[in-house]
């Protein structure tokens, strides 16, 4: 039976900021526009369909920063459900949280995450201090300012070590000229992406092992998903890069293969599920997100990042761990819109009462 409960999808329009956006120099055939994003545009009428399986009135709104505008528009259509897609604003990643936190004001359900948790974990640097207070493993870190310059004492970490801009997703600035082996090649690399992306820079030890996706749904954990790196050049250091995601036809995306379920002895599997969900805990997640491990040598995991509301079109690593618990698409969408609803129902029972 089809619902007449309203739903509105809200997704950001995309927009490119950055010159670049593989994290290598400028060069023919790296990426103009973010691909993440524009990608995703593509997935908006397959996921409104879905929905329309279940719901009679879905409606679409794709967000600027035209602040007025989107509140009249919300509030003219007064939805039961945002299902927020928002992961930018005009490609700023950081006003992601700000619009989960105008739902919020607007006195509208939401799916996903809040807006504390979703600030928290954008910021790879407070991520890794939440989960550190709460005794879970994650590689050592320093994070280095938009202008700062280093020496080779401010470094005391191990090498290889591997640079991340701290405040983006989606593999954005992420190449192989991430992993370094020495202090030269880290201060070349460091610059590079300071003067690219003007923002401050997370420097981590890197983890050489296995990858892992744990896809988290209510609190239930799915099949855990494998980064195979079969085939990809030795030279080349075995990360999701943002061309293993994005660039088809580039050598990383022909060889960055996920695999689902992973192939995991139980012991192991039991120790990454237990930290993925105690990850998903500590960072105060709801509904869904996705906890990427690192297994070092002696299969000890180390979470690397936690994504709440991660990418979940359906080529997704998340749709794909669903598909492998034997949840098919629409449904996944159905239960993430449920539990959303299911806390509209609550508070109105409370309100009330």
């Amino acid at each position: 039976m089809i619902s007449d409960t309203k739903i509105l999808i809200c997704y950001n329009a995309p927009v490119s900021i950055f010159s670049v956006y593989n994290g290598k120099p400028a060069g023919d055939k790296n990426p103009r526009n973010d691909l993440s994003e524009n990608g995703f545009k593509k997935e908006i009428s397959k996921i409104r369909n879905s929905l329309k399986r279940f719901y009679s009135n879905v409606k679409v709104l794709a967000i600027d920063r035209d602040v007025q505008k989107i509140v009249k528009k919300i509030n003219s259509i007064k939805p039961d459900v945002i299902f927020n897609f928002v992961e930018s604003v005009e490609g700023i990643a950081s006003y992601e949280y700000c619009m989960a936190g105008l739902f919020e004001l607007l006195g509208f359900e939401y799916t996903g995450n809040v807006p504390s948790c979703l600030g928290n974990c954008l910021n790879k640097s407070r991520t890794k201090n939440v989960l550190r207070s709460f005794g879970i493993n994650t590689p050592a870190s320093v994070t280095i300012g938009k202008s700062e310059k280093v020496t080779v004492k401010d470094i005391k970490l191990t090498y290889p070590i591997i640079l991340k801009l701290l405040n983006e997703d989606a593999s954005i600035g992420i190449s192989e000229l991430s992993v370094v082996k020495s202090f030269r090649s880290l201060n070349k690399h460091l610059k590079f992406l300071q003067k690219t992306y003007k923002q401050d820079i997370l420097i981590e030890e890197y983890i050489e092992g296995r990858e892992l996706n744990v896809a988290i749904l209510g609190r239930s954990v799915l099949p855990v998903s494998e980064i195979i790196f079969k085939g990809l050049p030795d030279n080349l250091p075995r990360i999701v890069t943002y061309d293993g995601k994005w660039i088809k036809g580039s050598t990383y995306f022909r060889y960055t293969i996920p695999k689902c379920p992973a192939k995991i002895n139980k012991r192991t599997l039991k120790k990454v599920e237990e930290i993925a969900l105690a990850a998903f805990d500590a960072t105060n997640c709801r509904d869904y997100a996705r906890v990427d491990i690192r297994l070092d040598k002696n299969n000890k995991p180390y979470v690397i990042e936690v994504n709440p509301n991660p990418d979940i079109s359906t080529d997704s690593g998340f749709a794909r761990a669903a598909a492998a618990a034997g949840i098919e698409y629409p449904e996944l969408l159905l239960r993430i819109s449920q539990l959303a609803l299911s806390r509209k129902k609550s508070d109105t029972q409370i309100k009330a009462g």
